[in-house]
C-alpha cells in the first residue's frame, strides 16, 4: 500500500494543509462573529455565501483549470484561498466576510477539483480505489484536526486566521515541487436535474435537503454551542466528535446499503438524526452528554448524503456517472446555501438550539418524501447495484468519481499542456 500512495503523497500533503485550515474557519468564523456581536442571520448569510462560492467554483474552475493549467491554476487559487483568510481581519462586517466567504468557497472548489483529476491521473486502474479512499480519509481527518485548532489562540485575537493562512499557504510548496508531468482530463460540470429526478428522484432530493440540513450543522454548529453555554474548548470537541463519526460511520452505512434497500437505510439514518436532533433543541444536555449526542448526530446525518450519491449511481447508466456525481454535489451544494440562512431565522426566533428544530425538521419532511417514493417503487435489486465507493459518494471534493476519466466523454476536457515561452529554456539561460 505504501508504494502504491508514494507517488501522490505530495498531493495529499497538500490537501491535508488545506483542509487543516479549511476546517479551523468554519468553527472560527461564527465564533469570531459571535464575539464581533453578528446576529444570528448575518451568520446565516455568511455561512450560505461559503457554498454560493462552492456552487461558482464547480461552474468556473474547470475552465480556469483547462486554460491555466493544473499546478498555476491551483497556485492562484491557494493564493486566493490564504488572502481570504487574511482578509478577515482587516474588516469585521457581514458584507465582507460574505465576500471573503464566497472566495473561499470558489477557491475550495476549484482546488478539489485540481487535486481529485490529478490523482485520477496518478492513481493506476487496479489501485484507484485505494488512492480515492486515502484522499477522502486524510479529507476528513485534516477538517476534523482543523476544528481543534480552534482553541490555539482566544478567539478575539487574529492568531487563529493567521494559522489557517499559514495552512493553506503550505499546500503551495509540495505541489509546486512535485515532478508530476501530464495534466489529467478534468470534468466540465453537466447539470442535469430534470434527468435525474426522473430516474432517482430520491437520490437528487435526498442529495438537496441533506445539503440544507447538515450544511446549516457545520456552519452555524459552533454559534448554537457557543451560545448555548459552551466555552471554546467544548465547541471544538463537539464539532470535532460530529464530525468525526460521520466520517467513521460513513463506510458501515455504505457496506449495508450494498446489502438492503438503501432506501431503507437512509430512512433508518434520517429518522435517528431526527430524533437525536428533537433532543438536542428540547433539552439542555450537560458538557460530557452533549459531546456524546453531537458524535451521535454526526454518525447519523452525515453519511446521509453518500446513501443518496449511491442510490443515484444505482439508477443511472455508468455511461452517466460524471453527469450524476456533478448533479448530485451541486444539489447538496444548492441545499447547503439555503440551509443555514433558514436555520439562522429560526434561531433568531426561537434561540441558539432551534438549529437542532430546523435540523429535525428537515430530516423529518425528508423521512415523508422516502417512505412515499418506497411505496411507489420497488427496490433496485443487489445484483443491479453499484458496489459502494467511498470516494464517489464522500461529500468532501468536486466531480471526480473512482472511474478513471475517459477524455472522449463530454463531461471531460483536457487541458492544454504548459509550453514555456520561447527564451524561457535552459539554453536561453546559458
Amino acid at each position: 500500500m505504501q508504494s502504491n500512495l508514494r507517488p501522490i503523497a505530495s498531493l495529499l500533503l497538500a490537501i491535508a494543509f488545506l483542509m487543516a485550515g479549511n476546517g479551523l474557519q468554519f468553527t472560527l468564523v461564527p465564533l469570531r462573529g459571535h464575539v464581533m456581536g453578528f446576529s444570528s442571520i448575518g451568520l446565516g448569510v455568511i455561512g450560505s455565501a461559503y457554498y454560493v462560492g462552492f456552487v461558482s467554483g464547480c461552474l468556473l474552475g474547470p475552465y480556469l483549470i483547462v486554460r491555466a493549467g493544473h499546478i498555476r491554476a491551483f497556485a492562484a487559487l491557494t493564493a486566493l484561498a490564504v488572502v481570504a483568510a487574511l482578509a478577515y481581519t482587516l474588516n469585521a462586517g457581514v458584507a465582507p466576510w460574505t465576500v471573503f466567504r464566497i472566495l473561499n468557497g470558489f477557491c475550495l472548489a476549484g482546488i478539489y477539483l485540481v487535486i481529485e483529476s490529478w490523482l485520477n491521473d496518478r492513481a493506476t486502474n487496479t489501485h484507484r480505489g485505494l488512492v480515492m479512499s486515502a484522499y477522502v480519509f486524510v479529507n476528513f481527518l485534516a477538517f476534523t484536526a482543523g476544528q481543534f485548532m480552534v482553541t490555539l489562540y482566544p478567539i478575539r485575537e487574529d492568531g487563529n486566521f493567521i494559522v489557517a493562512a499559514m495552512l493553506a499557504s503550505m499546500a503551495i510548496v509540495p505541489v509546486a515541487l512535485t515532478r508530476s508531468a501530464q495534466p489529467a482530463p478534468i470534468t466540465i460540470v453537466t447539470f442535469r436535474p430534470l434527468h435525474l429526478y426522473r430516474a432517482a428522484p430520491v437520490g437528487l432530493v435526498a442529495s438537496l435537503v441533506v445539503g440544507a440540513a447538515n450544511g446549516a450543522f457545520l456552519t452555524l454548529g459552533p454559534l448554537s454551542a457557543v451560545r448555548s453555554g459552551l466555552n471554546v474548548g467544548y465547541v471544538a470537541l463537539f464539532m470535532g466528535a460530529a464530525t468525526a463519526g460521520g466520517a467513521l460511520a460513513q463506510w458501515p452505512a455504505g457496506r449495508l446499503s450494498d446489502r438492503l434497500d438503501r432506501r431503507m437505510v437512509l430512512l433508518a439514518l434520517l429518522v435517528g438524526a431526527s430524533l437525536t436532533g428533537f433532543a438536542l433543541w428540547l433539552f439542555a444536555a450537560t458538557d460530557t452528554l452533549l459531546l456524546v449526542f453531537g458524535a451521535l448526530f454526526g454518525a447519523l446525518a452525515l453519511p446521509c448524503y453518500a446513501l443518496a450519491a449511491a442510490h443515484a449511481f444505482d439508477k443511472t447508466p455508468i455511461s452517466e456517472t460524471v453527469p450524476t456525481a456533478a448533479t448530485i454535489l451541486l444539489a447538496n451544494a444548492l441545499g447547503s446555501v439555503i440551509g443555514p440562512m433558514l436555520a439562522s431565522v429560526m434561531m433568531a426566533l426561537q434561540g441558539p438550539r432551534a438549529l437542532f428544530l430546523f435540523t429535525a425538521a428537515t430530516q423529518a419532511l425528508l423521512v415523508a418524501f422516502v417512505v412515499y417514493r418506497t411505496t411507489v417503487q420497488e427496490a433496485v435489486l443487489e445484483p443491479d447495484k453499484t458496489s459502494f465507493d467511498f470516494a464517489a459518494t464522500a461529500p468532501v471534493g468536486a466531480m471526480v468519481t473512482g472511474e478513471q476519466l475517459d477524455p472522449m466523454d463530454p463531461s471531460v476536457a483536457v487541458p492544454e499542456p504548459y509550453v514555456p515561452p520561447p527564451g524561457d529554456g535552459p539554453a536561453a539561460s546559458g
